[in-house]
């Protein structure tokens, strides 16, 4: 009975884990469906998941009349000097509040927890105001710059998987004459790469797929990033949505190969997150 209840249960979680896939893929397979189709057949209903005829001129459109190359090197450029410049001073921020001990460091933590609780609709207003005041927009600085300092969320789950690693390395690194910095750049830094990691690919899935702050903060085309190369199909009365979903699809295949080859130390690092308190 008990194998026959195991076999069943595994049966269960299989035929729950599939169905929730496949409910997860159909919008992907809208999509790349969608960028295979003419025009004006785009809405038709039923839905016709394989297009007749195959339009891959979609995507040469796209490719030759929209500067997607140019968007994504824009877009790296904002995204990647944060992601490893802000990783690092969040790490360092985190290791202080997990191991070190200083006045103030729980009073400091909860204040740094409590700016995660403001919406950023709130700060949006007065942001634009001070980027404005000191001469930053239509620059890629207010995207950058503020990113360099870290984020509190990167801080949380960093301190939650720095307490995880046992406080005995820590002492045995401090009796070999290591400082403070010493032992969070040879101990912290090469046990958390599963935490680096996953945060890594947050932050730059994030400013990745950032459409808000660039739209806000620049105006001139040559300085737009990926996701406002594609809202340029988009008009007041008429969207051409075959080209959206393709560039769309184009716009996807970083980010699939950057988790497939990092999915490994991403899934170590959310399952480690947060184990001790």
């Amino acid at each position: 009975m008990n194998n026959k209840e195991n076999k069943l249960g595994k049966l269960s979680a299989y035929a729950f884990l599939i169905i929730g896939t496949v409910f997860m893929l159909l919008p992907f397979l809208w999509m790349f469906s969608t960028s295979l189709k003419l025009e004006g057949k785009v809405f038709e209903y039923p839905i016709r998941w394989i297009p007749e005829p195959i339009e891959w001129s979609n995507y040469v459109t796209v490719l030759t009349e929209a500067p997607l190359f140019g968007g994504l090197m824009n877009t790296l450029i904002i995204i990647l000097p944060p992601m490893f410049v802000g990783l690092l001073t969040s790490a360092l921020a985190a290791y202080a509040f997990a191991k070190l001990r200083f006045p103030g460091r729980e009073f400091l933590f909860v204040a740094l927890l409590t700016t995660m609780m403001i919406p950023g609709v709130v700060t949006m207003i007065p942001t634009f105001i001070l980027f404005k005041t000191i001469g930053w927009l239509d620059s890629w600085k207010p995207l950058m710059i503020p990113g360099l300092f870290g984020s509190a969320a990167c801080v949380f789950f960093l301190r939650q998987y720095f307490r995880t690693i046992p406080s005995e390395l820590e002492d045995a690194a401090k009796i070999d004459g290591l400082n403070p910095f010493g032992v969070f750049i040879r101990i912290m830094l090469p046990l958390s790469k599963p935490a680096l990691a996953a945060q890594g690919i947050f932050g730059f899935l994030g400013g990745y797929n950032d459409f808000l702050g660039p739209l806000i903060y620049i105006n001139s085309p040559e300085k737009f990033t990926l996701q406002l190369v594609l809202a340029s199909f988009q008009g007041y009365y008429v969207s051409n949505w075959t080209l959206i979903m393709a560039g769309s699809v184009l716009a996807l295949i970083p980010t699939v190969i950057l988790f497939f080859f990092a999915q490994r130390y991403f899934v170590e690092g959310i399952t480690m997150t947060g184990l001790k308190g």
